[in-house]
């Protein structure tokens, strides 16, 4: 007993000792980055909400109106209040607002991005797998591909196509597609390292190629958490390309970031409203596709092991 609490006694001290090089370390980069910030990040702290108050739209109504392209009372022939010239027309009077158009770009950046990433991952993350090839060069080439695929952000990536094939979509959809290729093979590949052997070794037993043996021993048990990792890449890529698109990728990010530029506070918080309501619809849907694939049984309480 005592030599127990002796051992706790020296861990609560060595815990002790961490926490306070933690503390000093943690406060030298604080001020490190307060300097390289010509000093204005202390002093300016307590204005950090001034610019959300002084950011209010002449009327709550005014985002509503910018959201939908309705004319508006204040309109003084600014582009802050002419919400009626970005309408993209369908007929003569049946219109698609601009920004929900915007919204719908982005989605589908981040959607065709996802299905072509997520394909690719799928097909390369078996030759990835030490259980399905072993150790050789085959699995050694494709993880190193994966992890220059992943290596580098989305917007760096986009950067680079967009000086190359200029501004738009497409550099959108190749930079997510890489990055997601590499993001997902990684998590694929390793939930098929962890998948039960057995059927495989039963498939092989009966002569059964390779490709037999990953389509019906394999893919059946990895295919739940497949569609799950797939689904949330998808929520992740839509906010990657809402940011892709304020450097030049098109969609509604570029909106975003010439609204918020001009100073027309209404604009600003009607796209802040319509990414926060198209995430979570995504995430529902996300949910409700998950229950429908997987089966409602395994989302029950004390049945997921059953």
């Amino acid at each position: 007993m005592q030599h127990y609490r002796q051992q706790l006694r020296t861990r609560r001290i060595y815990t002790a000792i961490s926490i306070g090089i933690f503390l000093v370390v943690l406060f030298y980069s604080l001020q490190f980055a307060n300097d390289a910030n010509a000093g204005k990040f202390f002093e300016r702290l307590p204005y950090f909400f001034d610019f959300i108050r002084s950011f209010v739209p002449d009327s709550p109504m005014e985002i509503f109106r910018a959201m939908f392209d309705l004319p508006s009372p204040y309109a003084d022939g600014s582009l802050k209040y002419n919400y009626t010239a970005d309408r993209h027309y369908i007929t003569d009077t049946l219109y698609i607002p601009n920004f929900i158009y915007q919204l719908v770009i982005t989605i589908n950046i981040a959607l065709v991005s996802t299905i072509i990433g997520s394909a690719l991952a799928f097909l390369l993350c078996f030759f990835a797998s030490t259980n399905l090839v072993g150790a050789g060069i085959t699995r050694f080439v494709v993880r190193r591909i994966m992890e220059v695929l992943r290596a580098f952000p989305e917007i760096v990536i986009a950067g680079l196509l967009t000086a190359i094939l200029s501004i738009g979509p497409i550099a959108a959809i190749i930079a997510i597609t890489v990055h997601t290729i590499g993001a997902l093979g990684k998590l694929f590949f390793e939930v098929v390292e962890n998948s039960d052997m057995k059927p495989d070794e039963g498939l092989r037993a009966a002569g059964a190629s390779w490709v037999e043996r990953v389509r019906f021993a394999i893919v059946p048990q990895v295919l739940p958490n497949f569609v799950s990792y797939t689904l949330l890449r998808a929520e992740i890529n839509v906010r990657a390309s809402t940011i892709i698109g304020a450097v030049g990728g098109g969609g509604i990010g570029e909106v975003f970031r010439l609204a918020i530029g001009r100073d027309h506070a209404a604009k600003t918080y009607a796209i802040i409203i319509l990414l926060l309501v198209s995430i979570i619809i995504i995430d529902q849907f996300s949910a409700w596709l998950r229950r429908r694939l997987i089966g409602q049984q395994s989302f029950e309480f004390g049945r997921g092991a059953a």
